[in-house]
């Protein structure tokens, strides 16, 4: 960690050096739905396997170790929040997250909760 030569307190990149501007209401309510999407462990579980590659209902079912209509509901969840999109391919749908932002929340919440 680095520390700020003026403060003289640990540099955050997270943290804007000035006032913050509030985002408009729409944007936060996205994103407040967004987290709420996220907001179960099967459904941050299913973004992490997500996260290493494409994976249909069974492989899930098999990763995580929870049923297949459990999986399912979840997948639902995730893909009305934008979070993932599955493509048919023969007689399974293959889901794949929308984009790599989502995977780097649920794996900075993961890497937080380890760490405390």
């Amino acid at each position: 960690m680095s520390i700020d030569t003026e403060s003289g307190h640990p540099h955050n990149p997270y943290r804007s050096p000035g006032p913050a501007a509030v985002p408009a209401k729409a944007v936060l309510e996205e994103a407040g739905e967004l987290l709420r999407a996220l907001a179960a462990p099967v459904r941050i579980a299913i973004v992490l396997q997500l996260r290493e590659s494409p994976r249909c209902v069974h492989e899930l079912v098999d990763a995580l170790g929870v049923t297949q209509p459990l999986v399912s509901q979840h997948l639902r969840i995730l893909k009305s929040a934008g979070v993932v999109h599955g493509e048919r391919s023969g007689r399974e749908v293959l889901y794949e997250l929308v984009d790599d932002h989502l995977a780097h929340i649920v794996v900075d919440a993961v890497a937080h909760a380890e760490e405390g």
